[in-house]
């Protein structure tokens, strides 16, 4: 038994790189999408036995593409921090000797690529997009999460960019739904800004500016009703229970910004991702669908148990 657990050492470690929790946060964001391009009637329409379930394939190609995506982002931030997590964090995978350093390098490459050959399954135009996430993360991991601006605004891309890649399960709807990825890409402007003291703390200016970022992050949650095919109704309990687990946590933050404080926000406003696109998903294509969504959130904060979230 001891052997064995010798043996899966380095399977949990690249585990950890990958940040599990996290992906099934990149889920939701394919789903919000897949609910804003109109499909949530797909599942509608199966559950209610009207269609087979090899209807579900592209959004399950779209799913496997985004965990790639996410996983090998993830994996390369930590690549591309090896030396200052040495001082910083040595018990992450890689600077403990976990991991190693080619073996992340070859990993992130393969779920990057993983990614891509996903969705180009579904159409060029989703491989373009996902192309085009794997790209940007690249360039976070790099260089973007490096300055004050441009991290923030980075990461949100990456973001935007995957409920994007969600709306194009239907290609056709994306001149009519681009705007929405406008949403993540302000509030993860706010979850990345706060992000930035969490290993040696932060300031009070940036706590209030992540705040203040939540609430347009709310107003526009609402404001989508001008969409004739968006219920502002369906999509209020999930905006609520939003704004219940992300601004108390931010509120804390800018009032004690030290390092343990601002983990804690962090955490708390990546896992309410979940949460965001199931009130959008709610808005779009009902409340089922939003529960659907919402599902989502007990399963990412169990494995948060588990494996590191930030």
């Amino acid at each position: 038994m001891e052997a064995l657990g010798v043996r899966s050492q380095p399977v949990w470690a690249y585990l950890q790189l990958m940040r599990p929790a996290n992906i099934l946060t990149a889920w939701a964001d394919i789903l919000v999408g897949y609910a804003a391009a109109g499909s949530g009637m797909v599942l509608a329409n199966l559950w209610a036995g009207e269609s087979s379930v090899s209807v579900l394939v592209p959004l399950g190609w779209l799913l496997l593409s985004t965990s790639g995506l996410y996983g090998g982002g993830v994996v390369f931030n930590d690549v591309f921090d090896a030396e200052l997590d040495q001082q910083e964090r040595p018990e992450r995978p890689l600077p403990s000797g976990r991991a190693s350093l080619l073996g992340a390098t070859l990993l992130g490459s393969a779920l990057l690529v993983m990614g891509v050959l996903a969705a180009a399954q579904v159409s060029l135009v989703s491989a373009a997009l996902a192309t085009a996430v794997a790209i940007a993360a690249l360039i976070y991991d790099a260089l973007g999460k490096h300055q004050s601006w441009l991290g923030p605004l980075n990461m949100g891309l990456c973001r935007g960019g995957n409920w994007l890649l969600g709306v194009s399960i239907l290609p056709a709807m994306l001149a009519e739904r681009w705007f929405i990825a406008v949403i993540p890409i302000i509030y993860i402007a706010a979850v990345t800004a706060i992000s930035q003291g969490e290993v040696e703390g932060g300031k009070r200016q940036t706590g209030i500016v992540a705040i203040a970022l939540v609430l347009i992050v709310l107003t526009s949650i609402l404001g989508l009703t001008s969409l004739a095919s968006y219920r502002w109704l369906a999509a209020l309990p999930f905006a609520t229970l939003f704004a219940g687990l992300v601004l108390p946590a931010f509120f804390r933050a800018a009032q004690d910004p030290s390092a343990v404080t601002i983990r804690k926000a962090v955490k708390s406003g990546v896992l309410a991702l979940i949460v965001l696109d199931a009130a959008i998903a709610a808005g779009f294509a009902g409340w089922p669908f939003g529960l659907l969504v919402l599902a989502l959130l007990p399963l990412s904060v169990t494995l948060a148990r588990l494996f590191a979230v930030t």
